[in-house]
């Protein structure tokens, strides 16, 4: 695997922030990248059915079933999940999550609302992230 410019910037951005968005077009490499980037962090794809079932029926026990570091893939299959993960943030500074999912300029609006002070939204050289 090819490592990334961006994988310094990730790490920087998530010690400074707790929840950390990587958006982008489909098939470009952020799960790649950031599972490459992250590899103590427990990985969620939220494309799988009973993933995101249990995301929806129960928020708080999803979150603590995965830990304090935590890659969500496909994010925007569960929006009402980003109320869950700034209680969670607020409540536990140690808590960490990492938000992947296609570019998507409604779920963007969506993660920039419902996390406001404590999502790393953009990087300047590269975009946002």
């Amino acid at each position: 695997m090819i490592r990334r410019k961006l994988e310094k910037v990730l790490k920087k951005a998530i010690g400074k922030n707790q929840v950390l968005s990587v958006m982008g077009p489909r098939q470009s490499g952020k799960t790649t990248m950031v599972k490459m980037a992250f590899p103590d962090y427990s990985y969620v794809n939220l494309e799988d059915p009973s993933l995101r079932i249990f995301a929806s029926d129960d928020p708080v026990s999803f979150i603590k079933n995965f830990g304090k570091k935590i890659i969500l893939d496909e994010a925007q299959y569960v929006p009402s999940l980003f109320s869950y993960i700034q209680l969670s943030v607020d409540q536990d500074r140690q808590q960490r999550f990492i938000l992947t999912g296609s570019q998507n300029l409604h779920l963007y609006g969506k993660i920039s609302q419902s996390l406001a002070g404590r999502v790393g939204k953009s990087v300047r050289k590269y975009g946002h992230c």
